[in-house]
């Protein structure tokens, strides 16, 4: 039975991977394109304890398990092409572009997003049982959207350049400069991630909206296979 060699180990995994990162993408395009406007509208403000008391908890556990093994499944198949030694370095650099994304996005899921999230669930329980809001709580609701928005516009370049890897020749030249392209790949997106931190009002201001973020997203692709055309 072919799942019970190498290639159906392969398989397993990328199938795996595919269940998670849809479900993992799919809560996070949720929370950013409908919860997100909808807990704006004044519709949204009546019904945002409720929600928060009921469904964003539910939510919030299909989100970070989903990341969970959509990061597991990822590094063990690119893991298990180095050890077996099934793929080449042409491979190698478009899968961790994508991959960078996908791990900073993981980062951001278990480390920023539900930490602040755990936080305004629990004070949304004990304002409905009649205590007392937590500002800090809701203070630092604000950095989680931002956190939210930056891994909806990494979600655009990850797929872009993880389905590359093996279904876009964007390796061509014959000496590739793999380490040039790497370490501008890797800056540029280390910028991204700390912008949602540490920017500016100016340039946190594409993450305020939908449409911003999107099209930062598709700016973001552009800029990295621009910078891929003529090194790699």
């Amino acid at each position: 039975m072919e799942l019970l060699n190498q290639e159906g180990w392969l398989f397993s995994l990328r199938w795996i991977h595919f269940l998670a990162g849809i479900t993992w993408i799919g809560v996070l395009y949720y929370f950013n394109f409908i919860q997100t406007p909808f807990l704006a509208t004044d519709l949204g403000g009546e019904a945002r304890s409720a929600m928060m008391r009921g469904l964003v908890p539910n939510a919030l556990w299909w989100f970070r398990w989903g990341a969970m093994f959509t990061f597991l499944s990822g590094w063990t198949i690119v893991i298990t092409h180095m050890v077996t030694g099934t793929a080449n370095m042409a491979y190698y650099t478009l899968i961790l572009t994508g991959g960078l994304m996908g791990s900073l996005m993981w980062f951001n899921v278990w480390f920023v997003i539900w930490p602040i999230q755990r936080g305004l669930i629990a004070n949304a329980n004990a304002t409905a049982a009649g205590g007392e809001a937590d500002a800090a709580a809701a203070a630092r609701a604000p950095i989680a959207g931002r956190a939210s928005r930056t891994n909806t516009l990494f979600s655009i370049p990850m797929l872009f350049f993880m389905g590359s890897a093996r279904h876009l020749t964007l390796v061509s030249h014959e000496s590739p400069s793999y380490g040039t392209y790497l370490l501008i790949m890797l800056v540029v997106t280390l910028l991204v991630e700390l912008n949602a931190f540490y920017g500016t009002a100016a340039s946190q201001k594409p993450l305020a909206s939908v449409s911003g973020t999107i099209w930062s997203g598709f700016i973001l692709t552009a800029v990295l296979f621009a910078v891929a055309s003529p090194l790699l």
